[in-house]
Order: C-alpha cells, then structure tokens, then sequence
C-alpha cells in the first residue's frame, strides 16, 4: 500500500508541476507577446493606405474577429493572412483625410496559448495639400493664357494620394501637366477664354479611393482676362503706348529682342517673352522705308557721327551688318539743335528708328550686341 500512496503523491505532485507550468507558460508576464505596427509612418498615414498589425506568432482568430475597435467608429474589413501572423485593418470606404484614429487590439492568444497583451496604436491620416504659389495672382487683370504662359501651380507636397480637380467658372474644360513629384501643374483650358472676362480657378481635391462626392474645396483664384484688341489704335501716344504693352505678344520666347510694329510706330522690348516697355518711335518715311524682317544689334556707340547727314546720332545700334540703318536717339546737330519730339509716331526719318530722350538711352544700356530686332 506504501508503494500506492507514493505512486498516488509522486503523479499529484507531477500533475501540480505541469499545471504550473502551463500556468506560467500561459499567464506569466515572461512569456506575453505584444502586437506591432508594420506602417512606416503616423504622421502622415495615407488615406489610401491599409492599417497592418503583425503579431510574432500565429494568432487565435477567436480573440480578434470583431473585437478589434477603431476610434473614432468606423466601418472596417479585417483580414487574417495565411500566416496567421498579420491582420490587415482596411476602412469600407476610404480614412478621413487629417484625422485623428486610434486602434485598439484586444487581450488574445497565440495558437501555442501564449498570451498576447492588449494594445492600442494611434495615427493620424495627411493633409489635403495646400497651394502655395499662383500664376497669375489672385486679381490679376489682362491675364493672356498660351501653352508658353499657362496657370502655374505649385502645392507644400506632392498630390500623389489625391485627385486633383480644377474647375473654371464660367465652366471651360481643362487639360494639365504635371511633374514628377506632382506638386508643381500647368494648366491651360480647352479652348479659348473670353477676352475681358472674369474667371474664378477653384482646386478640389480627394484621396484616391474616396468616393466622387467627397471632393473638398482647397483653393480659389480669380483673375480677368486681356480686354478686346482695339480695332484702331490710340491717336495719343501715351495711350498707344499703354495698349502696345497690353496687346503686343512676344514672337519670341527665349532671351531679349526689340519688336517694332512700323504700322503703329511703336518698339516694344520683350525678355523671355514677358514685355519689359513700350516706346513711340519714327521710322522711315515713304521711298526709305525702315527695312522689314528679322535683323540684330550688330555695334552700339554712345554718339555716333553721319557723315553723310552731317549730325551726331545718341545712342546708336546698327541693325544691319554695313551700318546704313540703326536705332538712335533724335539726331543733333553740331551746334547743339536737336530733332523736336513732335516727330515721334510720324515716319520721317530716312529708314533709321528714332527714339525720344530717355528712351533710347533705356533700350541702349538694355540691349545687347546680336540682341533681335524684328521689324514688321
């Protein structure tokens, strides 16, 4: 019977050391495992992205099938890999762009009954973008759009996980580009604008997945455009001068050139196609007419002297290779007599292009050696 009772006391204390030690193995603190985060980045979690929880052993499905929680509520779908290691948190619809969530895991068990602790994640989804620069500015009047000077726009980061939508009122389709980073577009509208018209750009934006009525408003500009070309010009000066500036566009796009509308009278400087100033000139009169067509500064010397013409010429710059026609300011003569201003706007000159007081010394010290000259 002694034998018994010490067999009986010896599986007792057997059956007390395994149950401790499940016990231990299943509850204590040594031996619990802890869920992590697969997603790189909280501060800017994207709206488009799913929301990934590994776990370093695989998991009982039992402990986690909707019990996992998400603050503020929303409809989720989660989804257990084969693995059974790693569980995908993926919102029904889309996460709300710049908000604030918190996960909660709850208490559960590996498939070996190790513990897994409870644990709680909190991230925050991106900004929309924002538009940090505008061209044409917001107000800008006499704006002319062309796909060398479309709408530049340029956002704080890229636009990759958003739709970008740009709607004109009045309503005109649109067609862009973009860079890589898509934080920069060029925007140009399908057709053309009305001449002297008000329009309104307004930038809407979605993450990817959202739905098309999510669309939310970023940004708004206004600018009106470039008013009717005027059937005849101005017959003061200084209004034609004003209207050159408006309604004469650069034929050329790269560097400096001086355009001279012979029709007009009127010499307009561009550099990289945006115009600089305008100025009232006389050009040739009828039998020694200023030649027509594309020419350049050839040589400049502060006072020139013809010969010819016996008088001084400020500021020249000869157009043509052999000196015969140039740009100068009024001529003088030798005794101080200068060429009265009255002349300018008439062609009276014999093929030169003359230029107030002021004027030509600007285009002078402006203009470069093989600078364009296109006369028309």
């Amino acid at each position: 019977m002694k034998k018994i009772y010490k067999l009986i006391i010896f599986l007792i204390l057997i059956s007390f050391v395994a149950f401790a030690g499940i016990y231990v193995y299943a509850f204590s603190s040594y031996f619990i495992l802890f869920p992590k985060v697969e997603n790189k980045s909280f501060s800017e979690f994207s709206p488009n992205d799913s929301l990934v929880i590994n776990f370093p052993e695989p998991i009982d499905i039992g402990y986690y099938k909707d019990n996992i929680k998400l603050i503020p509520e929303t409809p989720m779908q989660t989804k257990v890999d084969a693995t059974l290691t790693k569980i995908v948190i993926v919102p029904k619809t889309t996460w709300k762009v710049d908000t604030a969530y918190q996960v909660v895991i709850p208490d559960g068990r590996a498939k070996n009954f190790m513990q897994i602790k409870s644990d709680k994640f909190d991230f925050k989804t991106a900004s929309y973008p924002k538009v940090v620069e505008v061209t044409p500015k917001n107000g800008e009047i006499d704006v002319r759009l062309d796909i060398e000077d479309p709408i530049k726009i340029s956002f704080d980061k890229s636009t990759n996980d958003f739709f970008i939508d740009f709607r004109f009122s009045p309503e005109v389709g649109v067609k862009y580009k973009n860079n890589e980073e898509k934080n920069q577009f060029e925007i140009l509208p399908q057709e053309s604008l009305k001449d002297g018209t008000l329009y309104t750009l307004t930038i809407f934006a979605k993450a990817k997945k959202a739905d098309d009525k999510d669309y939310h408003q970023i940004y708004e500009t206004l600018f009106t455009t470039l008013p009717p070309k005027p059937v005849a010009w101005s017959k003061n000066l200084t209004e034609r001068v004003e209207e050159a500036k408006k309604f004469t566009f650069a034929r050329i796009k790269d560097g400096k050139y001086i355009d001279v509308n012979l029709s007009t009278q009127i010499m307009t400087i561009f550099e990289n196609g945006k115009v600089i100033n305008s100025f009232v000139i006389s050009s040739g009169k009828r039998g020694m007419e200023t030649p027509k067509g594309e020419h350049q500064i050839y040589n400049k010397f502060p006072r020139a002297w013809s010969s010819k013409y016996g008088l001084y010429m400020p500021y020249w710059m000869a157009i043509v290779a052999d000196g015969k026609f140039g740009i100068h300011e009024l001529p003088e003569w030798p005794g101080g007599y200068k060429e009265g201003q009255n002349h300018l706007g008439i062609p009276v000159s014999h093929g030169c292009m003359r230029l107030g007081v002021g004027p030509a010394a600007f285009v002078y010290n402006w203009a470069e050696i093989g600078t364009k000259v296109l006369v028309y």
